[in-house]
């Protein structure tokens, strides 16, 4: 158990006041939880940390991302998702990883968001080829080893290209056409057998400071009977499902020719399957049907802004889906998309990238709810009571700030300057679940130049087989870049994009 911890002379960040913060005071963590503010005893044990009148705050939740290309940043151009994923994720056995690769490349990701005040991360995992028991348990085992806070489910697919991609089967020639209808190895009873195991073994540890959750990817990636069976395992357990949704114009098009005209969104509720249980992903190309669909089954919406524009998808309509009362969170999304992981950069896009979406400034995005969005919008998308605020009884992962920083110099409004001007450099301190995780910019539940020292010499050994990776996988940039511009031409009666040009 670790020791209570009493935070002096801090003030603490306050959505509702006008300045965004309290007067100084102290706030007491017992038991991994948040025991009081202003507390009227404090343990003889508890620990004192001096807040020199600096910003005590719920730490920043990442709430998409995923944790397997945490070694390619930078390694892609821009592209459309659709030839992105050629490259992201291809099911080839070179690219294999050991254990120890798998564990690595987690923590990479750990200690990036750890020492910039993240202190919650969903990972929506997808394994390449295909996940093992050995190699989720790497993954869970450096989560658990980094101190922060996480949910984990296994994002694979189940269908063929040609199930779920609009136009290949007329696009792709012959020779082509066998692989591109082959399924995945892994069938859903052995998907199913792997949750069995990720929830089994990980589930709720380390006083529930990892979690599972389940993951269909995307609702046209797998069959029904499959979706069916994850979201019965989220029922029994209380899991989120994640879902990626309507990222692309592509996925718009694919309801029109796959799905008898409905939408993803559409789609998913007709299963049965659209519950506040749910994670929807994106939710770029969606309409006010879907946004209604959404609503009414009180289903979450995670935003990845940088992704968004890594890859061209677009700007989601994030007024709407507010006035609507869905909870809307922020992730990075990816590595290899983003490029950095940091929610700092995350919630400085959000909250400017919607301006382009309408002249009416009244309906821009508020710093306050980009911030609310990173924080308490994550916790709601977790499942964790309280995570994201400072309530009594919340879980105590909390981020201390440094208002002498550059940052904050002068301090003209607090809300903003954290939203605008932060970038991470400020954060003195990260805790989580009552564990102090990073001081003064290093990680201290692990050796964290051991670590980084043999990540670089272990990733940079392993680039040659990322480029040879990306070779054997070109030979289908044709056909998917035929698909795609198919799909760009198809009317959609919406954009989510920019003019061309001048226009």
């Amino acid at each position: 158990m670790t020791a209570p911890v009493l935070f002096r002379n801090v003030r603490l960040l306050d959505l509702d006041a006008e300045d965004g913060m309290t007067a100084t005071t102290e706030l007491l963590v017992q038991g991994g939880s948040i025991a009081a503010t202003a507390p009227q005893a404090v343990p003889d044990n508890a620990r004192v940390i001096e807040g020199n009148g600096d910003l005590l705050m719920p730490g920043l939740i990442n709430a998409h991302f995923h944790s397997s290309v945490n070694h390619m940043k930078g390694r892609l151009p821009c592209l459309p998702l659709e030839l992105f994923m050629l490259y992201e994720s291809p099911a080839l056995d070179t690219l294999r990883p050991t254990p120890r690769q798998a564990y690595l490349r987690t923590m990479l990701g750990c200690i990036e968001m750890l020492r910039a005040g993240t202190t919650a991360v969903m990972d929506d995992c997808f394994f390449v080829p295909e996940p093992t028991p050995e190699i989720i348990d790497a993954v869970a085992q450096a989560y658990t080893d980094s101190g922060i806070r996480a949910t984990l489910a296994l994002d694979e697919p189940e269908l063929s290209e040609l199930e779920k991609l609009p136009f290949l089967e007329e696009i792709a020639p012959e020779a082509l056409q066998a692989g591109l209808g082959r399924r995945p190895r892994l069938s859903a009873q052995d998907l199913l057998g792997l949750y069995d195991h990720l929830i089994g073994k990980w589930h709720g540890t380390e006083d529930g400071r990892i979690g599972a959750a389940v993951s269909c990817s995307a609702p046209q990636r797998v069959s029904p009977e499959y979706f069916a069976a994850i979201d019965a395992l989220s029922a029994k357990h209380d899991l989120p499902v994640f879902a990626h949704m309507l990222e692309t114009r592509l996925q718009r098009v694919l309801g029109q020719e796959k799905f008898g005209g409905r939408s993803l969104v559409r789609y998913t509720s007709d299963l049965g399957l659209l519950s506040d249980r749910m994670q929807v992903i994106h939710a770029i190309w969606v309409d006010a049907d879907d946004l209604d669909l959404i609503a009414e089954a009180g289903a979450n919406i995670a935003h990845n802004p940088i992704s968004n524009l890594r890859l061209g998808s677009g700007v989601m309509p994030l007024r709407e889906m507010l006035e609507r009362g869905i909870t809307v969170s922020l992730g990075v999304d990816e590595a290899i998309a983003d490029d950095a992981v940091n929610m700092w950069s995350v919630m400085k896009t959000a909250g400017m990238i919607h301006t382009l979406s309408g002249d009416d400034p009244d309906l821009w995005p508020t710093a306050r709810e980009v911030l609310r969005a990173a924080t308490v919008g994550g916790g709601a998308a977790m499942r964790r009571p309280g995570l994201g605020t400072l309530e009594v009884g919340a879980p105590a992962d909390l981020i201390l700030v440094d208002l002498s920083s550059l940052a904050f110099l002068p301090l003209n409004d607090l809300v903003r300057q954290l939203v605008h001007v932060e970038t991470g450099t400020s954060v003195r301190l990260t805790m989580v679940a009552g564990r102090v995780v990073a001081d003064n910019g290093h990680v201290t539940s692990v050796d964290e130049a051991a670590l980084l020292d043999e990540a670089r010499e272990v990733f940079g050994a392993l680039a040659p087989v990322l480029r040879r990776a990306a070779e054997e996988v070109s030979y289908l940039l044709p056909v998917y870049r035929a698909m795609h511009d198919r799909a760009v031409a198809v009317d959609v009666d919406m954009t989510r994009k920019l003019g061309k040009g001048l226009a």
